[in-house]
């Protein structure tokens, strides 16, 4: 027999996101695999028995990182441990669930997935941005701003997505915003869309400027944006100014 190992997503900031299973798990817990974008009133809620380790990975830190974690997850579970990874936002929205998971089922060690907000979604709710409306917005897409460095070439077709959905999030895409709307404006999208960029969404020092495909690189600059952040663009940002609540 071996322990287990619950992939955890710990919500996209706000500790009172955080979903009652995962209290739950992080209560019974051996150890706690746990990542950069935790907040630290969530680490605390993980009791004095369990071993706490930290495993976050920040961009353009060395891809081995992910082994290193892989083997704790299996050292520890081996032992009878029961394992939490915890890991900001969704397990499985861009945060390697889906990896650990197979790396867990080759090893034939027993996982549960456990899903949580993703920043995605709560930045925006917290921001007052309906990522989909009635009026002005059927469809939404998430996408990564910072793909896999060992893929030879770019999976995410911008130009494609300019005409083809209403409302486009783009998670850990600060650093290439630029050359992200200069796509988007290639591809046939209005050089007018707005664009809002959160700033440590959900937590008290979320912060949101507002611009335009063809400004808001210019502004993320002026404003001194700092990672994490999430970017939305669309028409739904204008209804910021109407329904915002934070």
């Amino acid at each position: 027999m071996t322990g287990k190992v619950y992939l955890v997503g710990a919500g996209p900031g706000d500790h009172k996101l955080i979903t009652l299973r995962a209290v739950e798990l992080l209560q019974k817990a051996d150890v706690v695999l746990y990542d950069r974008l935790v907040s630290k009133k969530i680490i605390s809620m993980i009791p004095k028995s369990a071993e706490k380790i930290y495993v976050g990975r920040a961009v353009g830190d060395d891809t081995t990182h992910q082994i290193t974690t892989n083997e704790l997850m299996v050292k520890y579970a081996k032992i009878k441990k029961n394992v939490v990874r915890l890991k900001g936002g969704d397990p499985i929205i861009f945060g390697r669930g889906g990896e650990e998971a197979e790396f867990l089922k080759e090893n034939k060690i027993k996982y549960e997935i456990v899903p949580g907000i993703t920043s995605g979604i709560g930045s925006a709710t917290y921001a007052g941005i309906p990522l989909t409306h009635r009026k002005h917005a059927s469809s939404v897409v998430f996408v990564t701003g910072h793909e896999d460095p060992e893929k030879k070439q770019e999976i995410v077709k911008w130009k494609r997505l300019a005409k083809s959905v209403d409302t486009i999030v783009i998670m850990m895409g600060l650093s290439r915003i630029d050359i992200i709307c200069k796509q988007l404006i290639a591809g046939g999208m209005d050089n007018k869309t707005p664009v809002a960029v959160i700033q440590n969404g959900t937590t008290p020092s979320q912060k949101m400027i507002k611009g335009t495909v063809t400004n808001i690189a210019k502004k993320i600059k002026e404003n001194k944006i700092t990672p994490p952040t999430n970017i939305i663009i669309g028409n739904v940002v204008n209804l910021s100014d109407s329904i915002g609540w934070k």
